[in-house]
């Protein structure tokens, strides 16, 4: 396979199934979910996963980390947890009279934010800059993040109580927001078969995950999708989707112009995964949920009647005309 700083579509298309075998060895199911943090990866996108405790999100990214072989980071937010707990801070060194930078655990390649919703916006503020620009400031001075820094949240939508609900900012930098749901029973039997009898919590590495990418070889992945065109209609499709949720009877929200814009160049890696060098409506009715779930607010009635953000999603995906 390719090193160098270039990559064939093909030689992307393999990587991209090297990673789905590698997480399979700790992860049963979530197939989809793997491609969808696949297709973030690529785009240089971070990802929102949403699921109730027991779940596996945690281990998830874990092990997609691994299998990347990047370097991966862990935050446990808590209400007491403050920014310098995220970023840093300047610290004076009384032997050399000068402040020395010790970095916060945001200094990684892949950062798991592990309940996001549990620390207050002060503090969830923090990951904004780090999550847009790719760089933290600290006393006026910025430090850059690794080029593909990228941070994937989990939270639990089941607790009401002592939680701080993520702000449309906030939400906004998450390319995608995935729902973690339980397993079919055939998946939940064969995770309790696997690991009903191990101690302890099992880690990625003794299940046999091992890296088979590296920072160089994700930025040549990332670099593949420019060889991924998006042809006019294509462009048209995704506007015309985006556009109608703006408006929309039952949305007091909708989507706004840098939706549009991540959902194009998300269904680009998507493609770039599949081996195409070309993006296909399919693509972008793949990608339409999670892309649009968070960015959108039901209005008052809707919410009233009990409608989901999902199945209106899936009704504009359905009733927007597609390219032919």
């Amino acid at each position: 396979m390719t090193t160098s700083a270039t990559m064939t579509l093909a030689e992307l298309r393999d990587l991209a199934q090297a990673i789905r075998g590698e997480v399979a060895k700790a992860i049963v199911g979530q197939d989809e979910m793997v491609s969808q943090l696949l297709v973030a990866m690529v785009s240089q996108g971070h990802v929102l996963l949403e699921g109730p405790p027991g779940t596996a999100k945690t281990f998830l990214a874990q092990s997609f980390a691994t299998a990347l072989g990047i370097d991966f980071g862990r935050i446990q937010f808590t209400p007491d947890l403050l920014p310098g707990d995220i970023l840093g801070s300047n610290l004076f060194n009384f032997q050399t009279s000068q402040f020395t930078l010790t970095r916060g655990p945001i200094f990684r390649e892949l950062l798991l934010a592990d309940e996001i919703n549990r620390t207050p916006p002060k503090t969830q503020a923090a990951l904004l800059e780090a999550m847009q620009e790719r760089r933290v400031t600290l006393d006026g001075e910025t430090h850059a993040l690794p080029d593909h820094f990228m941070v994937v949240a989990t939270q639990n939508p089941i607790e009401n109580q002592g939680v701080y609900p993520l702000p449309e900012a906030q939400l906004d930098r998450f390319l995608f927001k995935l729902l973690v749901p339980y397993p079919a029973e055939a998946e939940e039997a064969a995770i309790v078969t696997r690991y009903g009898q191990r101690q302890g919590p099992p880690r990625p590495s003794e299940l046999g995950v091992s890296a088979v990418a590296d920072a160089a070889r994700l930025a040549a992945a990332s670099g593949a999708t420019s060889a991924v065109t998006v042809a006019e209609e294509i462009v048209q499709y995704v506007v015309r989707l985006v556009r109608a949720t703006r408006g929309h009877a039952e949305l007091s929200v909708g989507a706004s112009p840098r939706a549009a814009v991540l959902l194009a160049n998300a269904s680009r890696a998507r493609a770039a995964l599949e081996g195409r060098d070309y993006v296909i409506p399919d693509d972008v009715k793949a990608l339409a949920t999670p892309v649009l779930r968070h960015r959108l607010t039901l209005s008052p009635a809707a919410e009233i009647e009990g409608r989901d953000i999902e199945a209106l999603v899936a009704e504009l995906v359905e009733s927007t005309e597609a390219p032919r």
